[in-house]
């Protein structure tokens, strides 16, 4: 009980609090301009927390983070231009209700359940962690090969009214993802001689470029066409949220339990969370034909998984030292910095300090609520902008965003062609969704298989033996040939 009030005492601290309102104004307009992820909110603000005390330090860290994965949903909803990785998976469903005028409602569904899913997750984080790292510890490259397969069918299920152009942006992907040194071997692939394309292409850049470039390419070859969104008006976004949590509370729970344990996966992270969810969600739906015509169901149970995703990564973080994304990543080298190091003397020997943390969790998610409505509401004047006057802008801020990943002209490039591509293959039907998530899991399903083969000895019999892996095998290949087994059945039936 002692360590408790101490806790309390140190995260309601006047400073903390200054610092928490700062660091989430600081991570709405981060999330909130494409190309300038949660990742890099984080990395921005180690320099500054070198000059706090250790809990002062991780509330920045904390909030900002929570807030950039929500706001990334604002420009997704209202121009088509997710802020974040997180935000794609549903960036042309909020899109889409946008332009049949319920912007408000997909916005206030991203903001309250991003809320909730933040909200369970810190709940698992505090009753679950040392459970749930244990769990997450038992995953080997086996496990890990067929959650990436699992991944990829998700991209197909999204697009499944035309899986053939989806399996080909899918394939694009994947070969994107085989460019550089970053395979097992080692060997410069599709390189063609340029030092920078050992590097591999970054995801950062194509993100930008496949969603927010085509959209200003997408306007500059329409330009008489006018959009709904230009006066449409946003109201009250927590109008009809409690409807919502009604009708879908399993999709509520769902998509905040998977974002938690994917976000437990070293590696996973919140955007492959978000895919998942939201191919889940499509996939059990009683309506999955209203799915990309602007249908609030996926963005609900997505949402939640985004920042149930978030506090999920701090659990093999804080228990094992394991980084569960790269924000984690580098919360872990601030919690060496502050003597806070994980593990689980951690949580014996300085309790007080691992409530605190629960604490911040708590504190983010609720104020995320006010300063999100704030946000959007700021937001909404963008609607007001010209669009001759915005579009510019916005391909300014896709530039410098692009540049400062890596401060090198060539990310610039690499935005640019992939803009083309991106509105070449939207031109003639073909979805860019699949091909984002061939890039983020490609390096991972090469380097998986091969580590299992190599321990295997070649035995392909050996991705089964293990009961885990066993099981995702047996979901992931259920996925493929039931459907069309069963389709295939109600033929026979039909005849």
């Amino acid at each position: 009980m002692d360590a408790l009030l101490l806790a309390f005492e140190m995260v309601f601290a006047p400073q903390t609090l200054w610092v928490m309102l700062g660091a989430s104004l600081f991570g709405l307009f981060v999330g909130a301009v494409p190309g300038l992820t949660a990742t890099m909110a984080t990395a921005l603000l180690v320099p500054v927390t070198f000059f706090m005390p250790p809990i002062t330090a991780i509330a920045a860290i904390v909030t900002a983070t929570a807030m950039a994965i929500f706001s990334g949903d604002v420009p997704g909803c209202l121009l088509r231009m997710p802020g974040t990785p997180a935000s794609a998976a549903y960036a042309d469903e909020a899109y889409a209700m946008t332009k049949k005028g319920q912007a408000e409602l997909a916005l206030g569904a991203g903001l309250v359940f991003s809320a909730v899913g933040g909200l369970f997750g810190t709940a698992v984080l505090i009753v679950c962690a040392p459970m749930l790292a244990d769990f997450a510890l038992r995953f080997s490259s086996f496990e890990y090969f067929w959650l990436v397969l699992l991944g990829l069918t998700c991209a197909i299920v999204v697009t499944s009214e035309r899986p053939l152009k989806g399996v080909v942006s899918l394939l694009l992907g994947l070969l994107v993802a085989c460019v550089g040194l970053g395979n097992p071997a080692g060997f410069p692939r599709f390189t063609f001689g340029s030092t920078e394309l050992m590097g591999g292409i970054g995801m950062i850049p194509m993100l930008i470029g496949m969603f927010a470039l085509s959209e200003i390419l997408r306007y500059a070859t329409h330009v008489g066409a006018r959009t709904v969104i230009d006066t449409q008006p946003i109201g009250n976004v927590f109008r009809g949220m409690w409807a919502l949590a009604r009708k879908y509370p399993v999709q509520i729970l769902r998509g905040s339990t998977v974002g938690t344990l994917v976000g437990a996966l070293p590696g996973a992270g919140a955007d492959i969370a978000a895919w998942m969810s939201y191919a889940i969600s499509k996939k059990t739906s009683k309506e999955p034909e209203k799915f990309g015509t602007g249908h609030v169901e996926g963005i609900v149970e997505s949402g939640a998984a985004n920042n149930s995703a978030l506090a999920g990564s701090w659990i093999p973080a804080l228990v094992f030292g394991i980084p569960g994304d790269s924000i984690t990543a580098i919360v872990i080298g601030v919690l060496y910095m502050k003597n806070m190091n994980p593990g689980p003397t951690l949580f014996t020997q300085n309790p007080q300090n691992i409530y605190a943390v629960f604490l911040l969790f708590i504190v983010a998610n609720l104020i995320m609520i006010p300063l999100g409505f704030l946000c959007i509401k700021v937001a909404k004047r963008i609607l007001k902008v010209p669009r001759e006057i915005l579009m510019p802008v916005i391909l300014l801020f896709c530039i410098v965003g692009t540049f400062a990943i890596n401060n090198t002209p060539f990310d610039v490039g690499v935005m640019l062609a992939a803009g083309v591509a991106a509105w070449v293959l939207e031109h003639n039907g073909f979805p860019v969704a699949p091909a984002i998530l061939g890039v983020v899991l490609g390096g991972m399903l090469e380097e998986n298989f091969i580590t299992s083969m190599i321990k295997s000895d070649g035995s392909l019999a050996a991705f089964f033996t293990r009961p885990i892996a066993a099981t995702l095998g047996v979901l992931t290949l259920a996925a493929w040939f039931l459907p069309p087994v069963v389709r295939r059945l109600r033929r026979v039936a039909r005849a």
